[in-house]
């Protein structure tokens, strides 16, 4: 008993030294330093972290300065719940353990968002919301662009949708979605509740457009190569632009070869993107041909594959190149006027870019595919930029009648009339 008190006594000292050479360790300046020193890493991370701010877009515009801009890029949409919000604030997201724990509140969850994926279709209503298709997701996505708040019209919830590619909104607020998977296009009242479906004369309807005044809903057909034209009230098929049954291969004037987007300016005029045929196709609201520009390359005003045009409250042609990754802008004419974008993922570059639209704001809505992304830009007027160009000029000229006039120190020596004695 004697020696296993003993041993006791032993293991209890030992115990107690280790205790205290592990305190004095702790407690030695080394240690201590060491310590200091991850607590500050660790307290600069989270500032710097507390310090990073949303990314300034104002400072990209087109043309560069010094001319004067003509498009604004405003800002990009991606899913419903960002990760870091306009002020540079990011989600928390709390340590293992407390997760384990079920400690951290609803607020502290991270949890992976409804993430556009493959978004086609564009349309915008009276209220400014930009409404986004996204068949790979089976939803539509309603960015409010002044909250940045989303809503979902949802497949199974709201509607049954099996590829959702083309999108348009009237005037009153109704939605017409496009799916090509069902033949047909479904029409959503104000309140998002299906009330009606169009399926007369369709195989694979695709881009649409509104004319508000005349009161016509236009469908592009990739499978048919035609435009259906309905009554935009009634829904009832009026007649058929172009000629079908020929497999993509005409190119005559007024033919198509897969139509995708389509666009209808203040005077009803429709715009077509004849997308195998590379060019631009514009009819009148009877269906009559007028003209036609573009034609197959890689050079300015030249197109690969377009696939979406908008019109600008100018009546400027916006045309999204589905190959190339560009934008283009041109007149009713067919005469380039800017270009913008390629390959790439920088803000106003683009990966698969597939559509494009313009609200009655004039901001430029366009999407791309392959990073599941919507961007936002600002088109400048004509007008708006008459004010801009007066506003240089008349500063310009201040300028310069500044320079000419004599300074308040020098003395003005009045310069004697001739003959005339000094």
């Amino acid at each position: 008993m004697g020696k296993m008190q003993t041993s006791k006594n032993l293991w209890r000292w030992a115990a107690l030294l280790l205790g205290v050479f592990a305190l004095a360790a702790w407690l030695s300046p080394v240690a201590l330093n060491a310590d200091d020193k991850k607590k500050k890493k660790k307290d600069e991370v989270a500032e710097n972290e507390a310090k990073i701010k949303a990314i300034d877009y104002s400072f990209i515009v087109w043309p560069n300065p010094p001319a004067i801009a003509r498009i604004k890029y405003m800002t990009w949409y991606s899913s419903d719940k960002e990760k870091r919000n306009l002020k540079g604030n990011v989600q928390k997201k709390n340590a293992w353990m407390d997760r384990l724990a079920g400690t951290q509140t609803n607020e502290d969850v991270f949890s992976m968002p409804f993430q556009l994926n493959q978004p086609y279709g564009i349309a915008a209503d009276s209220k400014g919301n930009v409404y986004v298709a996204d068949h790979k997701v089976g939803a539509i996505f309603i960015f409010n662009t002044d909250t940045r708040d989303v809503d979902l019209i949802k497949n199974g919830t709201h509607a049954h949708f099996v590829r959702i590619i083309g999108l348009a909104m009237d005037d009153n607020d109704r939605l017409f979605v496009s799916d090509p998977g069902l033949r047909h296009v479904l029409i959503f009242n104000k309140d998002h509740k299906a009330e009606d479906v169009i399926t007369d004369g369709l195989a694979e309807p695709s881009g649409m457009a509104i004319d508000t005044q005349n009161r016509l809903l236009y469908v592009a057909d990739v499978e048919l190569d035609q435009v259906l034209v309905y009554d935009a009230d009634t829904l009832k098929l009026l007649r058929k632009i172009g000629t079908t049954g020929h497999k993509h291969e005409l190119t005559a004037p007024g033919e198509f070869a897969k139509p995708s987007g389509v666009a209808v300016d203040k005077e009803g005029n429709l715009y077509v993107c004849d997308t195998l045929n590379n060019r631009i196709e514009i009819f009148d609201a009877d269906g009559n041909f007028i003209s036609t520009f573009g034609k197959n390359g890689d050079g300015p005003g030249y197109f690969a594959r377009p696939k979406g045009v908008a019109i600008d409250s100018d009546g400027h042609v916006w045309v999204a190149d589905g190959v190339q990754d560009r934008v283009q802008v041109f007149t009713k004419e067919g005469q380039l006027l800017i270009a913008f974008g390629g390959h790439g993922l920088l803000p106003g570059q683009f990966q698969g870019l597939v559509n494009i639209a313009i609200d009655k704001q004039d901001r430029v809505f366009t999407t791309e595919i392959y990073p599941g992304r919507l961007q936002q830009m600002q088109y400048i007027t004509d007008t708006q930029a008459d004010k801009e160009r007066e506003k240089r000029m008349a500063e310009r000229a201040k300028v310069s009648a500044e320079r000419k006039a004599p300074s308040s120190q020098e003395q003005v020596v009045p310069v004697p009339a001739p003959g005339a004695k000094p």
